[in-house]
């Protein structure tokens, strides 16, 4: 089969390696455009053109693909490429662009999507954040079908993975770029053999998974202790849950529930076992945190570098 990917991140990655070690062959790559990243904003490419362009692939990055769109001349460059590519299925993992269209019916076998949730759960841009900041036991991929809906297409097949009570976004994200890419290169066999089945999304469960915002970084220390404590998991590495202190923007990137209480925001401890913080129930017991410029460190090594007193407020 002739196969287009569209992809741009470290998970989308993951998968168009495994379709090239696969064998399958893969005549054209979309990526989003290199964006400023690092201190010196230098133009950087995504994780997806890098590999491609070390494996000899063929990359092209329109800006959009909408041809009614912001970047028309983007969109038609693309319909020139993809037409010409002549492709008997398109594989999209975390592509970033909303495919029109012309684009979902132009493969053969049209668009198949490696999406990092159990769907009808969690459709949308944060699929693992969310399911860890609500708590869910558990989560897995599932490959669709695409159409013009968002993340509302057949199911083709899944997996499932558990979410264990240290998990954060970035470990789970490994797991879920792993099994996604496995499972895509499964789909993709039974389509060169004996084609698809699909089953259409049921209607009951259905959930949207937010963009994660910067504005969403701040602790409210008056949430319950456990609720923190996911979403500091799910915001790690991205945005990372904070709170100010001293007129500096601490980050949080792990802690532990306590039984305790007190006003929240209020320290109720300060030693080598962590900083021991009030909440709305219970309390968190900070073992991990960053200080503007720094690195992540133990709540010991910060507590030496900048003691807290008891009683004091974060937030």
């Amino acid at each position: 089969m002739r196969i287009v990917f569209a992809g741009t991140p470290e998970f989308a990655r993951v998968s168009l390696q495994a379709l090239v070690l696969a064998q399958f062959e893969v005549v054209l790559v979309l990526s989003q455009p290199d964006r400023p990243a690092g201190r010196g904003l230098k133009l950087q490419a995504s994780p997806v053109k890098q590999w491609a362009a070390d494996a000899g692939l063929t990359v092209i990055q329109p800006r959009s693909l909408r041809l009614d769109g912001k970047f028309p001349l983007d969109a038609e460059a693309a319909r020139d490429s993809l037409q010409a590519a002549r492709p008997d299925v398109m594989v999209v993992a975390a592509y970033g662009l909303i495919l029109p269209t012309w684009v979902l019916a132009l493969p053969t076998h049209g668009c198949l999507n490696v999406h990092a949730s159990l769907l009808p759960r969690w459709r949308g841009a944060a699929p693992i954040h969310r399911a860890i900041e609500a708590g869910d036991g558990e989560t897995g991929v599932t490959i669709m079908q695409m159409d013009a809906g968002l993340d509302t297409g057949a199911m083709l097949c899944g997996g499932r993975v558990a979410i264990g009570p240290n998990a954060t976004t970035a470990t789970l994200h490994d797991e879920l770029a792993r099994l996604g890419a496995s499972l895509m290169v499964q789909t993709l066999q039974q389509l060169a053999t004996a084609g698809l089945r699909s089953v259409a999304q049921p209607a009951d469960g259905v959930c949207y998974a937010a963009k994660i915002d910067k504005s969403e970084a701040p602790i409210d220390w008056a949430l319950p202790a456990a609720a923190i404590e996911r979403r500091i998991r799910a915001f790690d590495p991205f945005p990372g849950a904070s709170t100010l202190f001293d007129d500096e923007s601490i980050k949080m990137w792990r802690a532990e529930v306590v039984t305790a209480s007190g006003a929240p925001g209020v320290v109720l401890a300060a030693d080598a076992s962590g900083l021991l913080v009030a909440c709305g129930a219970d309390a968190l017991r900070i073992i991990e945190l960053q200080r503007p410029g720094g690195r992540r460190q133990s709540a010991q090594a910060f507590l030496r570098a900048k003691p807290v007193s008891i009683g004091a407020v974060f937030g």
